[in-house]
Order: structure tokens, then C-alpha cells, then sequence
């Protein structure tokens, strides 16, 4: 007898497996980008190819670095001790304290370096590696020991850069994905992010309804918070839901995938409580996993994607010896994220409302969105809309007040500035995003003239 388990909800979330997605730290910052780990995935670093198989089955936070292998340049673990980090540590205190030199007397000519290109190559032809690479360059240098600690220290990292590249790797978070590419799409900044999560009050239990325009950042946000409780609800106009594409990236196991889920505007409008459409996504997945409803289904009409566990069972019958074997497949689906909403869920939430709401729309007209989605938000319950302008907010904001539909009316713009903390050397970054967006957050009130839905 023979099993194939689908290993996805017991998954070990701290060891990397085929098909996660990472986030690479090449050279301590000085290249971020996003991966998904499968046997053929590679990492081009100028014109030269890195395969990611070796990250496979090792812990998030690993350091690989390049070596030469038999095939060529390949990733090799790296594990560091803590001696060599004490010693690291103790030479730079060592160095700030006993620094007394300047490089007033230092001329820039590119003649300090004596060693070659071709030298370089050479060494490389012979298997030296990176950090030997980079002590020949050190020991080559006619200026070196003239230099102060930090001038040492910033033309060894940036050898080190160009001769020795070093790999570590995180989990993907939504906080990593805003800094790394959202700013491109929306000029959202981390402290934005966490304003919207706070002002809304995302908390475990939370039944939380969302309208994500931009790829399912808020989505994965606010399921990050949520660890597996409550709800949060995709919502959207039309029939064509929005893409939850960034959701994907996060690595979340179905406990919380479970409870991402998607309804339209029109459903959570109406009086009844689901319809023809859903009742049919219901059979058809009742089908699916009860193989002996329908005769006709057979292992070969189940998609190739689904992992499929086959387990040996004995079967007797009256023309069949009592130990005949027969192999019978169950599906075991895992669960996406961005499924229809639970018909009790639905129920409840036309009964008692969402306990909070978050719009990021920046495509569409702030004020249309809100007075669409704000009924069904419970009484007393806070809601924010973000928004890369400033008068769309406005404009809603005015409106609010008018219709007396909320209270605590405040916007926000969020700006966080980040230091380089070093000794000697703390000072603000030189180059930053000018603004993160603007934030509108109240809380929803009773009103005569405008009923709760």
C-alpha cells in the first residue's frame, strides 16, 4: 500500500518548500526581489544565471553564497558562527574608539589598485573564492591603511558586492511588498498600510469588508492580522471580482486562506440569502469530492494540479477474493484564497453588519464607492479610505458630514522617516518618497434618513 499526502496544512511554515514564495536579500540590500522556490528557478545577476533549487528545504533566514561548483557557479549554504560575529563586532568598536586618521591626503586617480581584471579572472579560474577574491583586492590597494575605519569598512562592503554575492531570504510579508513595489503602483508606504489596519481596528474575530483595487495587498494585510479568525470580504461591483494576485505571494496555509473570501455588491444588496450561482459552485465541488455521486467520474477527469492521495483498500465481493486490492484516488484540494463566502456568513453579516471597513480604490470616485458599501457596515463601527490625492477625500469627507452618515471625520498623511543608525553616522536617509498617500477615517452612525440596509 502506498500513500501520497498533500502536506500543505501541516506544512512546516518555517522550512522552505517547492512552490513558496521568498523574499531574496542579495548583499544585504543591495538587490530585493521576489521568488517563487521550484526546481528550475533561477536568479540573474548581470549575465551570469544562479539556480534557487539549494533553497529548497532550508529555513527562512538562511545565508547561501556563490561558489564555484563543478557546473559552474552554484549557491552554497552559508551557516555563520558567533565567534566570527563577535570578533567582527569588536574589531568596528575597536576601530571608531582608536580612530584618528582622514583621507584629506587621499587622491582618487584609480592607480591605487594594482590588481588587474585579468588577475581577478585568474583567481577566479582557480577557485578562490569570493572573500579571497576580496583580501587579494585589500592587500593590492596602496591606500587601504590610509584610510579611515569607515572608508575601510564602506570599500570592503562594496568589493565584497562586486566579487562575493550573498544571498539570504525571508518569508513574504505585506509590509515587504509595500516597500518593495507598491510605491511603483500607489505611493503607499509601510506606515500607510499599518494606519489603515489600525484606524479600521482589525483584530481576531474581526469580520472585516474590503474594496482592494490594488491586487490584494489590503486583503493579504488584513488575513496577516486576522491569523486564521473572523473574515475578511472581498467585495466588488460587476461581475468580475478584483485580482487577489499579491494574496498568493504570502505563503498562507488554508486555515487562513479559508477565510479570505469574495461576494459581490448585488449579493450582499439582496433580500435572499444566496442564489442559483452559488448553489451550483456548491454541487459541483460536492461532486468533486464525493466521487460515487456521478458514476462517470474518474481519476483521469480530475485536474492535473490537484495533489491526489492514494490509499489501498480491500474490497470483497461475492466474484472477488476477500483479499483483492484496489486502489481508490481521493482528492484532497487545498483551499485558494478568494473563494465564495459561507451562506451563515452571508446571513450574518445581512443581520449584524461588518465590524469594519477598508477602501482602496484609487481608481474609482471615493464618494461613489462609500455610499455603495457604508450600509453595510454595523453602527459605531470605523471604516477608512485610502487615496493617493488629497481631494477625493475631501470630497468625501464633506459628504459624509452632510449626510450625517459618520462621525470623528479626520485625514491623515502619513509620512515616516527612516535613519541610517550606525556609530558615528546616524543621520536620515538622503533619498525618500516625498508623501505615502492621504488616509479618511470616521465611525458610522444611525441615521433616520439613511436606514442600514
Amino acid at each position: 500500500m502506498s500513500t501520497i499526502e498533500h502536506e500543505n496544512s501541516s506544512q512546516n511554515r518555517r522550512i522552505t518548500w517547492e512552490g513558496c514564495s521568498v523574499l531574496l536579500d542579495i548583499n544585504d540590500g543591495d538587490r530585493l526581489l521576489f521568488s517563487r522556490l521550484t526546481a528550475g528557478s533561477i536568479v540573474k545577476i548581470g549575465n551570469k544565471n544562479y539556480p534557487l533549487q539549494p533553497l529548497i528545504g532550508c529555513p527562512f533566514g538562511s545565508l547561501f553564497q556563490v561558489e564555484n561548483g563543478i557546473n559552474g557557479p552554484c549557491l552554497s549554504r552559508v551557516i555563520p558562527t558567533p565567534e566570527a560575529n563577535n570578533n567582527t563586532e569588536d574589531k568596528r568598536e575597536g576601530a571608531v574608539k582608536d580612530e584618528s586618521r582622514d583621507n584629506r591626503a587621499l587622491i582618487d586617480n584609480n592607480t591605487a589598485q594594482t590588481l588587474t581584471g585579468e588577475d581577478i579572472e585568474g583567481l577566479r579560474r582557480q577557485g578562490a573564492s569570493g572573500n579571497e577574491i576580496v583580501e587579494a583586492l585589500i592587500a593590492n590597494s596602496a591606500t587601504f591603511e590610509n584610510k579611515t575605519a569607515f572608508s575601510q569598512e564602506k570599500y570592503r562592503l562594496k568589493k565584497q558586492k562586486s566579487t562575493l554575492l550573498k544571498y539570504s531570504y525571508d518569508a513574504p510579508s505585506p509590509a515587504a511588498y509595500v516597500t518593495l513595489t507598491s510605491r511603483s503602483i500607489l505611493q503607499e508606504s509601510v506606515d500607510t498600510l499599518s494606519l489603515l489596519l489600525s484606524f479600521a481596528n482589525v483584530t481576531a474575530q474581526s469580520d472585516v469588508l474590503v474594496v482592494d483595487m490594488i491586487g490584494g495587498l489590503i486583503t493579504g494585510a488584513v488575513a496577516e492580522r486576522l491569523g486564521g479568525t473572523g473574515y475578511v470580504c472581498n467585495t466588488y461591483r460587476g461581475d468580475s471580482p478584483h485580482s487577489l494576485e499579491i494574496v498568493r505571494m504570502f505563503n498562507f496555509g488554508d486555515e487562513i486562506n479559508r477565510r479570505i473570501v469574495r461576494l459581490p455588491l448585488t449579493e450582499l444588496s439582496a433580500s435572499h440569502v444566496g442564489d442559483s450561482k452559488g448553489n451550483g459552485h456548491l454541487q459541483v465541488a460536492d461532486s468533486i469530492e464525493n466521487p460515487s455521486n456521478q458514476s462517470d467520474v474518474t481519476l483521469s477527469s480530475i485536474q492535473s494540479d490537484q495533489p491526489v492521495s492514494m490509499e489501498a483498500t480491500t474490497v470483497a465481493s461475492e466474484d472477488e477474493k476477500p483479499d483483492t486490492v484496489t486502489v481508490v484516488a481521493k482528492v484532497h484540494k487545498a483551499v485558494q484564497p478568494g473563494e465564495k463566502a459561507p451562506e451563515d456568513a452571508i446571513k450574518s453579516w445581512k443581520e449584524n453588519g461588518f465590524s469594519s471597513l477598508i477602501i482602496a480604490a484609487p481608481d474609482a470616485d471615493a464618494w461613489n464607492i462609500v455610499k455603495e458599501v457604508l450600509p453595510f457596515l454595523s453602527f459605531s463601527a470605523p471604516f477608512v479610505i485610502y487615496h493617493q490625492y488629497l481631494q477625493p477625500l475631501a470630497t468625501c469627507m464633506h459628504n459624509l458630514q452632510v449626510e450625517k452618515m459618520a462621525i470623528g471625520l479626520q485625514i491623515t498623511e502619513p509620512w515616516l522617516r527612516e535613519y541610517q543608525v550606525l556609530p558615528s553616522r546616524t543621520h536620515p536617509h538622503m533619498q525618500m518618497s516625498a508623501s505615502g498617500g492621504y488616509v479618511l477615517s470616521g465611525t458610522k452612525i444611525y441615521n433616520e434618513d439613511q436606514p442600514n440596509k
